[in-house]
């Protein structure tokens, strides 16, 4: 249940080893639960490697870029801010607004589409280095509960153990620093939806007055610290669509952590006895049955039994795995980033038919979204009839109706804006001061009177084109409906 179908190590080139036959029905159950559905704890052992080292730097790459993200601005614009309060987006300093709609839908197409290629050819390689959920628990929560509680044997001795002075002790310093980071964190990100100046007026002003704020703010620290303290690698398994999603995408010629079982098997514990050249004369592989590659997963899984949902590409099987080859003088890489075809017919990774046609896709999605990019105007404008407004007959034979304008400034300049009829004479008349002004990324809003000679109109409903120009130059065409009598 909940599996990836099996892509590596299929069942025709299974073996039992020391360590007991493989069970046929792994894929049945949940390396996380109990057969009564009871959870299953999973106490990851500390790993050291040079993936984990790799691992590490990108992830406080990662981490430097969420923390410092808030404060970078573009244009006097947020890096990225997705306000759906006041429905007001800017990425990478660019101001979008719910009339940019078309363009969000052909982003998220070309991101499902991109995410589509890259777990096409590298699995869920996203999942392992640069998931915030992952970065944040092994980076940040899980070597702050190794350094309080210690590595997984004493998490377990201290999780048997009745509870005594030192177990309250550390069990509650642990609680409260991740109760204090999933409070901080979830502020932090808040950031980017509400910007840092909303969030730093909320912090500092009375709490009385924004009290819908703060509830916000202790929701998020509540959900934050129940993933990074309790749902932890459930979140990958029974929450994120992700891991379902490769089962339809990945193949044969996906690169994912896989092991090598034409190399370790049959497996069996080492006998210091035999010489590996008798080890493998008996018929046994390179594994030993060591478990370490089993004991460093932090989902549970066993790679060795193929390719899985629950598995996220972190590299932690891989370096304890290579860790162990080393100190036994066999070649690393028997568990490793590979295809199943590499590992079946020793092929190196190629760019299949299958990638051709989602690449070009891609590639279209990227023209059109570039495309509407460019030729976005500055600034957008809804032009109505009043409503409930009847056209009215003034003197000398003109006839007029009156428009309400609304017009939002995507742009960071302060845009003064003329109105003219075109291919019509008539007169157009802004109410008020005469002169229609939107702010900087913000939205304005008039009343406009339109009077054209009653002999102009050659019917009851005549098509008017309204251009709206900034500094001279025209930045839109509106059309409308000038309503007057039959002649």
């Amino acid at each position: 249940m909940n599996s990836a179908p099996e892509r590596i190590a299929p069942r025709s080139h299974r073996k039992g080893g020391q360590d007991g036959p493989y069970r046929e029905d792994f894929r049945d159950y949940l390396a996380t639960a109990e057969k009564n559905g009871k959870r299953k704890w999973v106490y990851p052992k500390k790993v050291a490697g040079k993936w984990f080292r790799w691992r590490t730097w990108f992830s406080w790459v990662l981490l430097t870029i969420m923390f410092m993200g808030p404060f970078i601005k573009i244009n006097g614009n947020p890096l990225l801010m997705i306000n759906v309060v006041e429905r007001k987006f800017s990425i990478l300093g660019q101001i979008f607004w719910p009339q940019d709609m078309i363009i969000f839908a052909v982003a998220m197409l070309i991101f499902l589409t991109g995410i589509i290629i890259f777990t096409t050819a590298f699995g869920r390689l996203w999942c392992g280095w640069a998931c915030p959920q992952t970065v944040l628990m092994e980076m940040v929560f899980r070597k702050i509960e190794y350094l309080i509680e210690g590595d997984a044997s004493a998490q377990r001795a201290l999780h048997k153990a009745p509870w005594h002075k030192a177990k309250i002790l550390k069990k509650s310093a642990k609680h409260a620093i991740f109760l204090a980071l999933s409070f901080g964190i979830s502020n932090w990100l808040l950031s980017y939806i509400i910007g840092y100046e909303a969030l730093l007026k909320i912090v500092t002003d009375n709490p009385r007055d924004h009290l819908v704020g703060l509830a916000f703010m202790a929701l998020f620290a509540v959900i934050f610290y129940l993933i990074f303290a309790r749902f932890r690698e459930q979140a990958c398994t029974f929450i994120c669509p992700y891991g379902r999603l490769q089962s339809a995408i990945i193949d044969e010629n996906t690169v994912v952590v896989a092991y090598d079982y034409k190399r370790g098997e049959k497996r069996g514990a080492l006998n210091r006895k035999l010489s590996l050249a008798d080890r493998t004369a008996q018929g046994f592989g390179d594994c030993i049955s060591c478990r370490e590659c089993v004991s460093v997963c932090p989902t549970g899984i066993d790679i060795r039994n193929g390719t899985q949902m629950e598995c996220i590409n972190c590299t932690a099987c891989i370096d304890a795995c290579d860790r162990v080859m080393t100190r036994i003088g066999r070649p690393t890489g028997l568990i490793r980033y590979a295809s199943q075809n590499t590992i079946e017919r020793a092929e190196k990774f190629r760019f299949t038919s299958r990638m051709t046609w989602y690449a070009g896709v891609l590639t279209a999605l990227i023209a059109l979204f570039m495309l509407l990019l460019f030729t976005r105007s500055e600034a957008e404008s809804t032009f109505l009839r009043a409503p409930g407004a009847l056209y009215q007959e003034q003197a000398g034979g003109k006839i007029s109706n009156i428009y309400t304008l609304k017009t939002v400034n995507k742009g960071s300049r302060h845009l003064t804006l003329d109105l003219r009829l075109e291919k019509i004479s008539g007169e157009l008349k802004l109410m008020g001061s005469g002169r229609f002004s939107v702010p900087r990324e913000g939205i304005a809003q008039t009343s406009v009177l339109i009077t054209i000679d009653r002999a102009a109109l050659k019917s009851p409903k005549t098509k008017l084109n309204i251009g709206i120009y900034a500094n001279g130059e025209r930045i839109q065409t509106i059309n409308t409906i000038f309503v007057g009598p039959r002649n």
